[in-house]
This record gives C-alpha cells, sequence and structure tokens, in this order.
C-alpha cells in the first residue's frame, strides 16, 4: 500500500436536505484553488455548472473552467472511483490531486467513509481526508433535534460549515455554533462567509510541516479541544445556557496525564469499538504514547478506526492524552473507568 503522503486524499461533503451543500459546492467549483481537484456529484442537474463547462471528457465526465474534473455518482461509489483514477492513470483525465465526494442531503456519511477505509484497490490509491458538514442557520437547529442523520452528518465532521446567516435573525449563528460546538467539539465551527479562500480552507486540510491530509485539522481540533474544555473560567461568544439537549447523544473529554502503551490503547479501543461501536458516534483527539516525542492522533467514526498518525509537535498546552468521545446512551464514568482499569491492568 501507497504510504498516506502518496496517496490522493479524498474529502467528503455532506449536509442536511436544504442545507446549502449545493451552493457551497457552486462555489468552491469556480475557485482556481480546485483545479487539481475531482468532484463526484450525484447529478448535474442540481448543479449549476453549464456556464463553467470547458469540454465533455467522457460520458458523465466535464472539465470545469477552473480546471476541476467533475462527474456523475450514478451507480456504486467504489466503482466511480476506481474509473476515475484509471482515467487520470491514462492521461485521459488531468492528474487531479484530491477528490471531494458530495452526499446526497439524506446520506449517512460513514459508509462512504468506510468504502475509501476498506475497498482493497481503493485504499491503494485513495487516503481518508476532511469531512465537511453544511447546517443552515435557518433550520438545522430543528433538523439537529428532528432528524437521526443530521446528527451523524453532524458528528461525522471534521469542520461544520455555517450557512444561509444572512437570512437568519442575528442571533441564530451564534445559538447554533454553541450548540455544534457542544455536540461535536473536535470540529471547527466556520461560517460560509468568513473565509477567504474557502476553497483552500476547506477541502486541503494539509498540515504544511508534515504534508498528510487531514493534519492542519487535527491540529485546530486539539487547539479548540483546550480551549472549549481546559481553560479555567473559558468563555463562549454567546450566553452560558446549555444547548439543546439531542436525546441521549452527549460529548465528554478524558484526558490521561501519563503515557500510554499504543498496543494496549488500541486493544482497548477495539473492545469498546466492538461492543459499543455504533453508540460511540465518534472519538478524536491525541495520544502521548510510550516512546513518542510526538503526539499521535486518534481519529474514528463509530465502528471505523483511521490509521493512527504523528504530528510534528505537540500544540501549546499540557503534553498529555486528550480524546473527545461523541456517545449515544454510553456512561462517561463506566468508560473512563473501563481504560483507567485496562491501563493499570496490562502496564
Amino acid at each position: 500500500m501507497a504510504t498516506a503522503a502518496a496517496r490522493i486524499p479524498a474529502h467528503v461533503l455532506t449536509g442536511f436536505l436544504g442545507s446549502g451543500k449545493t451552493t457551497l459546492l457552486n462555489r468552491l467549483l469556480q475557485d482556481p484553488a480546485l483545479g487539481d481537484c475531482a468532484v463526484l456529484i450525484n447529478e448535474f442537474g442540481a448543479v449549476g455548472v453549464d456556464h463553467h463547462l470547458v469540454d465533455r471528457v467522457e460520458g458523465d465526465m466535464v472539465l470545469l473552467a477552473s480546471g476541476c474534473i467533475c462527474c456523475t455518482v450514478r451507480g456504486d461509489l467504489a466503482e466511480a472511483l476506481r474509473a476515475l483514477y484509471a482515467r487520470r492513470e491514462a492521461g485521459t483525465i488531468p492528474a487531479f490531486a484530491r477528490v471531494v465526494i458530495e452526499t446526497t442531503g439524506l446520506a449517512d456519511p460513514v459508509p462512504v467513509l468506510a468504502t475509501l477505509m476498506f475497498d482493497r484497490i481503493l485504499q491503494n490509491h485513495f487516503a481518508v481526508g476532511s469531512v465537511v458538514t453544511t447546517i443552515d442557520a435557518l433550520n438545522g437547529a430543528a433538523n439537529l433535534q428532528e432528524f437521526a442523520v443530521c446528527r451523524k452528518q453532524a458528528t461525522s465532521a471534521d469542520l461544520l460549515v455555517l450557512t444561509k446567516l444572512d437570512l437568519a435573525d442575528a442571533q441564530a449563528g451564534p445559538r447554533l455554533h454553541h450548540e455544534l460546538q457542544a455536540l461535536n467539539p473536535a470540529a471547527r465551527v466556520l461560517r460560509a462567509d468568513a473565509a477567504d479562500s474557502l476553497a483552500t480552507l476547506l477541502l486541503t486540510g494539509t498540515d504544511p510541516q508534515t504534508q498528510a491530509p487531514g493534519m492542519a485539522l487535527a491540529r485546530r481540533a486539539a487547539g479548540s479541544l483546550r480551549s472549549n474544555f481546559f481553560t479555567p473560567g473559558a468563555r463562549t461568544d454567546v450566553d452560558a445556557r446549555p444547548p439543546p439537549n439531542h436525546g441521549d447523544i452527549h460529548s465528554f473529554v478524558l484526558q490521561i496525564p501519563q503515557a500510554m502503551d499504543w498496543t494496549v490503547f488500541g486493544i482497548w479501543l477495539s473492545l469498546l469499538l466492538h461492543a459499543h461501536g455504533e453508540r460511540v458516534l465518534r472519538v478524536k483527539g491525541l495520544l502521548q504514547v510510550q516512546g513518542a516525542h510526538t503526539p499521535v492522533v486518534v481519529h474514528g467514526v463509530q465502528q471505523l478506526v483511521y490509521p493512527p498518525t504523528h504530528l510534528a509537535r505537540w500544540p501549546d498546552g499540557p503534553r498529555q492524552s486528550e480524546l473527545v468521545f461523541i456517545v449515544r446512551g454510553l456512561n462517561q464514568a463506566a468508560i473512563e473507568e473501563s481504560l483507567k482499569s485496562y491501563i493499570q491492568r496490562f502496564t
């Protein structure tokens, strides 16, 4: 298998119905920063690309003015990705450097991630990148309450993008921002109109020191965790009222001061996910591992665990393991005690 640096990062763009995902995608497709990108979408009819069209390459594939390759997914995602890569290798399309997969509004992004991680052919050529989820300020709070798939899209995200802020009242954005931080504290929350180069920020996800996809987001997540949870008296940009209750979904942070044995932790996490994988919606954070001078990034969505990676250096703050869990119907104290007991037993 090729190294992570050699494989092509594949990012997932998701969001509930009416969340502004298509509008965001249209904006991204016009940005020259994505000229070396291939985008897989559901139907061209849903994306206004006609006036950006340069040439129809083959079948359901077109080349946009920005240089971006755009094609439809009408059947199996793995088959579409394999065909896309084969055309790249044959030289019939430009040699794209990253892929963006746009899901439908009712799609759970976890099966897409599973396809990228476990298909034996795809895992040689593609690496899982970032999950970007759009949440609209008009209906996002209500959708999070009512629809389980909307909550899954939010908890799976590395980056949450607030849309339609211009159509909502002035407090809707800060309230939703606060709610999303509580629901998925491992993700960064960004306004769709806040960045000068949104395409680069959303979909490159590359640490300039390591050139590894996803490391920039992991570093920002680590900083966000500390600012949100580990700074005494830390304040948010909204009032201190608790966010709306999402049933039995809640998040918490585990701090482990001592360095851990990687094998022991890996076995414990595997056992936890084997027993409760569908209820562990997300686990993400940094580990202090025995014998390692830099932190190890741990990232899992339900029963899927990404390959561990190293940051080039520790972010500011104490050098200790910090893990965010987003769970459904699981007790925080039980998970903490389980990990503590396992570490004491086998180290």
